[in-house]
């Protein structure tokens, strides 16, 4: 199964990622919105990162927890290529996010993400798990 799939849209760009499961969509879309910025084959595991986010729903908490990692890569200058969801229900997760700092002599920036938005959000449950997300670029 592929991790995403990423969707043109006007001026933004979106991703579609994919899961058996919800905790894996979720894996696979911080993981999309990470690609979409750097080149995540160059990224190492030196940092760990614990974020905790909730919502009153499934597709309210796709957005806390892309925009809590937005904030980290913002705020930190640490860019994020491995996911490991702890605990997850529908209205709460926990996890660690894997990366380095930014090195500017080793990090090649491709786009930029402001936000994950509610624009066309959806969670998909059929045989697996889509998550349909468009990001603020």
């Amino acid at each position: 199964m592929k991790r995403f799939d990423i969707i043109e849209h006007t001026a933004d760009t979106g991703i579609v990622a994919y899961g058996a499961d919800f905790k894996e969509a979720l894996v696979n879309a911080a993981y999309a919105m990470f690609s979409l910025m750097i080149d995540l084959e160059d990224v190492r595991e030196e940092v760990c990162r614990q974020v905790e986010v909730e919502a009153p729903d499934e597709e309210s908490l796709v957005v806390a927890w892309l925009n809590e990692l937005i904030y980290a890569f913002e705020v930190d200058r640490t860019i994020f290529s491995r996911f490991e969801i702890l605990e997850l229900d529908e209205t709460s997760l926990q996890a660690e996010a894997y990366g380095e700092q930014i090195d500017a002599s080793r990090h090649d920036f491709q786009a930029g993400v402001k936000a994950a938005t509610y624009h066309m959000l959806k969670v998909d449950k059929n045989d697996e798990y889509s998550i349909r997300v468009i990001f603020d670029t």
